[in-house]
């Protein structure tokens, strides 16, 4: 048991693209004992498998290297700890990078955890045919049908392994896909020694880390009430203040902007929710019913009451695989009668790829005027005047990519045989582009083995 009453945990990162002043500005303006960091989004993991397989050195996340290498002495000097799912398919590749890094700083003894298990890309084919269908928790369709198109597969590991790692001693912890809120119960796991059976503990953890693992949307960003959050410029990134007993707050560091109240929470607690008295992760299924939630002051709130029950026996798998091809462009409409001669100009558009031979099925096509309510259609007021300008976004899909490049070439034609008032081309000519598709599945827990290796600089 830590003989810590409180751990601080803050998450510096909601997505791989956040502002890197997150973290950096997390170990500086304040106290912290740990610092979170989420890069992976569903898709990213086959943007970083394709990153291998052109450079067997890249595949993880290298905004972190890059933060690592802004603020090491200052991680090392007030020792915080960092726990990341940086490492993406590639995490032996990040450790070698970040101890290139420490070397730069002339910093020994920097202890980098890794924990493995979550990619069985490798394994599929074998896990198959040992009964695993990886059927789509959407369609209930099993892969064998798109198995030879899959360019990812990654399992959803639990909280245990990274506690694991911080109980090596580890200053930085990187994971490859593991569940968001278990970058944050994992500290918690290894601070306050929580055992597998310690639902609503674990629980509780889950929730605070679900509550910041999207950065600052708990902290006014992302926010409806976005006119009373006060200088969003610089953004307070979230803090958990946790205690062994399960209770925690939710806070930011003094001075920063933004806000902290039981709404920026709340907002943040529905985000990506199914059933909220059955929240599935692989160390418990939380409730987020349960809690209860109060103002304790200025930008603090307080959670506790959490309840968890034990896990499934599965776990949830990530995998991406190609499906199809797609190709967008725009054009820039302006003056009178903008979105009536938008309408024409997608309509020539389709007329003249027919003529061609290239037809598109309305599944197949998009067209959007952008100005004209595309973004809320339905749901907001339009103004009762015509806007100015339309920006008209047109697209297509389909599996044959020669099909899909031939859209390209009449979006520029617009400019000299369209309409008047077609000012604006961006872009260049749109060229097809893969789709990624999103196949999310379950499988069996015992057969999945995961490894925590620990490195030394």
């Amino acid at each position: 048991m830590s003989a810590k009453e409180k751990v601080l945990i803050a998450n510096g990162q909601g997505f791989w693209g956040d502002s890197i002043l997150g973290p950096i500005r997390l170990i500086r303006e304040g106290p912290i004992d740990y610092l979170t960091l989420d890069y992976l989004a569903e898709v990213t993991l086959s943007i970083m498998q394709k990153l291998r397989a052109r450079d067997p050195k890249k595949g993880y996340a290298t905004d972190f290297v890059a933060m690592v290498d802004r603020m090491l002495p200052d991680i090392m000097e007030k020792n915080v700890r960092i726990v990341a799912n940086a490492g993406g398919v590639n995490p032996r590749a990040c450790v070698d990078a970040l101890m290139e890094v420490a070397k730069k700083h002339g910093i020994r003894g920097l202890k980098i955890a890794v924990v493995e298990g979550d990619d069985i890309l490798g394994d599929l084919d074998a896990l198959m045919k040992s009964g695993e269908e990886f059927k789509n928790m959407d369609s209930d369709v099993p892969l064998a049908g798109v198995r030879d198109r899959v360019s990812s597969a990654n399992v959803y590991l639990g909280a245990f392994p990274i506690a694991e790692a911080l109980d090596l001693g580890a200053q930085i912890v990187l994971t490859g896909r593991g569940t968001d809120p278990g970058l944050v119960l994992g500290p918690l796991i290894h601070e306050f020694a929580w055992g597998l059976k310690d639902y609503d503990l674990l629980a509780a953890g889950t929730i605070a880390g679900h509550i910041v693992e999207c950065g600052a949307q708990c902290t006014g960003g992302n926010y409806t009430d976005w006119r009373k959050v006060p200088d969003l410029a610089t953004v307070g990134y979230p803090i958990i203040e946790a205690r062994p007993d399960g209770t925690f707050a939710v806070t930011k560091h003094e001075g920063t902007g933004g806000l902290v109240n039981c709404e920026t929470v709340s907002h943040q607690l529905v985000y990506e929710m199914g059933d909220p008295a059955n929240y599935l992760t692989p160390d418990c299924i939380a409730d987020f019913t349960s809690l209860q939630m109060e103002q304790a002051g200025d930008n603090r709130v307080e959670i506790s009451g959490i309840k968890g029950m034990p896990p499934t026996e599965f776990f949830k798998v990530s995998m991406s695989y190609g499906d199809g091809w797609k190709s967008t462009g725009q054009l820039t409409i302006s003056g009178p009668d903008a979105l009536e001669k938008a309408k024409l100009a997608s309509e020539i558009v389709w007329k003249r790829l027919a003529y061609d031979g290239f037809e598109y099925s309305e599944d197949e096509r998009l067209v959007e005027f952008v100005g004209a309510n595309v973004c809320h259609d339905g749901i907001a007021i339009p103004n009762a005047g015509e806007p100015s300008e339309v920006v008209l976004r047109m697209g297509v899909k389909g599996p044959d990519r020669q099909k899909v490049n031939r859209f390209g070439a009449e979006l520029v034609p617009l400019v000299t045989s369209g309409p008047p008032g077609v000012t604006g081309f961006a872009g260049g000519r749109p060229k097809a582009t893969e789709i990624i598709g999103f196949w999310p599945a379950l499988m069996k827990k015992d057969q999945i083995k995961t490894e925590v290796t620990l490195f030394e600089s």
